[in-house]
């Protein structure tokens, strides 16, 4: 799994080339919660979720959905239509069906433009609501780590136990969900049946609450009015279908694998299990215990039966890559762009892959496969970060500077992509398309004409001998 890239979002910050990226060497109590990105998983949630969100007037591809490396039971929605789930939640549904009902209720949210809650009035309230002003714009900013832990991870900001959701808007996004569930087909009952798995949270202090019933409260009352609701749908006796349950096990187990402990997953999953979701945990397990050659052995085995499952590949190359077997690791990832080619995640993998032969010959298919990447997702941090190195690399100075402002810019770092931005207008050709977009950069991040002009004449004064800039 990969930390969060997307949209709004797109801050890669991790040093392996993987399409699934994870802080693999803690266990989950062990790490800070963070934001990850994984194809599969997105892939999966986004195939449910999107008629369910165009059912409620939402455009699918507008709908930012972050996953959040944490145990917590939690989630949340904010402004721009942004929508994080922590694996922790993801893992305490039963089947496919709870979690998209979760998802059709944070979705309710959004719809209704409850994303920043009303009825906090008092003075106590100002701090809380700053910090997640300030998270929201963290994420917009590109800066999602920060974002998403300010907004959707209540022990780091010590106020959110403040927060209390108006019951009105609960049952409205409620309400607003299980319509849009109906309309597309789905059953409400899953959003009914995870609510009854926790309706006991509604007795517990603060304290003792998961984070996800602090900001949702339950009550009995809303549950039977929601039942109620979503049993009067033509679409509530709709069961998940055996694909959707596979798919469902198979999250589960690669979220297992990859967050916790290795010993805990190869336990959950023993040898015995032969099913699908059990040897790709293992398989993970393995990786991550250090077991490489048995879990390359299990990735093979799995490869044989589906030759054409590109996360199966992904996987393969991962392993080799973070075994420091770069040249190996490019065959695995080259078969995983052919099977999903607009996947950007896929092409950063291979990319990074070319770069780390260090081999020349190589430079020039990393870069196209990293432009082709940050094409499809312009503000992926981790395929400029890359970009610029492979372009340093080359003796491409300009290009690389510019790569580095992209990177900056994407991460909302403002005042380094100015910097990086003007570094690479004077290194490159004037008026050409790379020219305009290093400038486009420098007036996006704020900086204006008269800046620019400020800044060239200190630059002319400084070339004098003898002379001393204006100012210092």
């Amino acid at each position: 799994m990969n930390r969060l890239t997307r949209h709004a979002a797109r801050l890669l910050g991790a040093a392996a080339a993987a399409g699934l990226l994870w802080s693999a060497a803690l266990p989950a109590s062990a790490r800070e919660p963070s934001a990850i990105r994984d194809t599969e998983i997105e892939t999966i949630i986004h195939e449910w979720a999107d008629p369910v969100f165009t059912a409620m007037g939402l455009e699918p591809a507008e709908v930012e959905i972050l996953l959040i490396g944490d145990a917590e039971l939690n989630a949340f929605a904010t402004r721009g239509r942004i929508m994080g789930l922590n694996t922790g939640l993801i893992l305490r549904t039963r089947n496919p069906n709870e979690l998209l009902g979760v998802i059709a209720h944070e979705a309710g949210h959004i719809r209704n433009r409850h994303t920043l809650r009303d009825g906090a009035q008092d003075a106590g309230m100002q701090p809380m609501l700053m910090t997640m002003a300030l998270g929201a714009l963290a994420i917009a900013a590109g800066a999602p780590d920060a974002g998403a832990v300010l907004l959707g991870n209540s022990q780091y900001f010590g106020t959110l136990s403040a927060l209390r959701y108006m019951t009105h808007q609960e049952g409205e996004a409620d309400n607003t969900g299980a319509r849009a569930l109906a309309s597309a087909g789905e059953s409400g009952r899953g959003l009914v049946t995870f609510f009854e798995n926790f309706r006991s949270q509604e007795v517990f202090s603060d304290a003792r609450r998961f984070p996800y019933f602090r900001s949702h409260p339950l009550s009995s009352d809303r549950i039977e009015n929601l039942r109620r609701f979503v049993a009067e749908q033509p679409s509530y006796g709709r069961r998940d279908s055996p694909e959707r349950m596979a798919q469902h096990a198979l999250v589960l187990a690669k979220i297992h694998a990859f967050m916790d402990d290795p010993r805990s997953a190869l336990r959950d999953y023993p040898e015995t299990d032969a099913t699908l979701p059990a040897r790709y945990a293992r398989a993970i397990a393995w990786y991550r215990d250090g077991q490489t050659d048995r879990a390359l052995a299990a990735v093979d085995a799995l490869l044989a039966e589906q030759p054409d499952n590109p996360y199966f590949w992904e996987l393969k190359g991962q392993i080799l890559f973070e075994e420091g077997r770069p040249e190996e690791a490019i065959g695995a990832h080259q078969r995983s762009v052919d099977l999903l080619p607009n996947a950007p995640l896929l092409r950063i993998n291979l990319g990074h892959a070319l770069i780390e032969t260090r081999d020349p010959a190589r430079l020039e298919a990393a870069v196209d496969h990293l432009k082709r990447a940050a094409a499809l997702e312009k503000d992926n941090s981790m395929a400029w970060r890359l970009l610029a190195q492979a372009y340093d690399s080359q003796g491409k100075e300009g290009e690389a500077r510019l790569a580095s402002a992209e990177m900056y810019f994407a991460s909302g770092a403002g005042r380094q992509a100015t910097q990086f931005a003007l570094r690479a207008r004077d290194l490159l050709e004037p008026g050409s398309a790379e020219w305009t977009r290093a400038m486009d950069i420098v007036f996006a991040s704020g900086a204006t004409q008269e800046d620019v002009d400020d800044l060239d004449r200190r630059n002319d004064q400084r070339r004098r001998p003898g002379v001393i800039p204006a100012g210092g």
